[in-house]
């Protein structure tokens, strides 16, 4: 069996609109404030990190995934009554673990999307959840099960969210 190696000008990198990468994020960030308000089940889903991993992956580039994490996890933060930070950690780490994993597998599959989605969910949260109680002291609780189904219906919303955002992309 021939051994598959695929090299960086193989792979497909994407660019995004100016526009696109300054509406998308802060649709995002507006729904995830305000939407919750009057629909509690709403808050079940995560759609700062949903584009944070899109973005990310899309554009293959660790440090594009590093600083789009950063700043979208920094306005998310802004817009919480937590302290400042909490959100930027966890989705820099994620949006450059996405970004890595990007250049590593076929990203455009359906299947890797919604297992990379609930994968780095659960890693958005965990990183979220150490962060929180061991530096700012914060006594949050941990429930395996919720955060299991949260991280499934984030992937489920992701496969759609992703198909839609994908006419967005534009070649580099």
């Amino acid at each position: 069996m021939p051994i598959l190696y695929t090299s960086q000008d193989q792979i497909e990198v994407y660019r995004f609109s100016l526009p696109t990468a300054i509406f998308v994020p802060l649709a995002a960030l507006f729904l995830q404030a305000f939407v919750p308000l009057r629909f509690p089940g709403f808050a079940l889903l995560d759609l700062p990190l949903l584009v944070v991993i899109f973005f990310a992956v899309a554009r293959r580039s660790q440090v594009s995934g590093l600083l789009t994490g950063a700043v979208i996890g920094l306005l998310q933060d802004s817009l919480t009554h937590h302290q400042i930070g909490l959100y930027g950690i966890s989705k820099t780490i994620v949006g450059y673990c996405a970004s890595s994993l990007g250049v590593k597998i076929d990203v455009e599959n359906v299947g890797a999307r919604f297992l990379g989605t609930a994968f780095f969910y659960l890693v958005h949260q965990v990183i979220y959840l150490v962060v929180a109680r061991g530096m700012v002291q914060l006594n949050l609780q941990w429930s395996w099960s919720h955060e299991v189904v949260a991280a499934l219906v984030n992937a489920l919303v992701a496969v759609f969210m992703f198909a839609g955002l994908d006419r967005l992309k534009q070649r580099a």
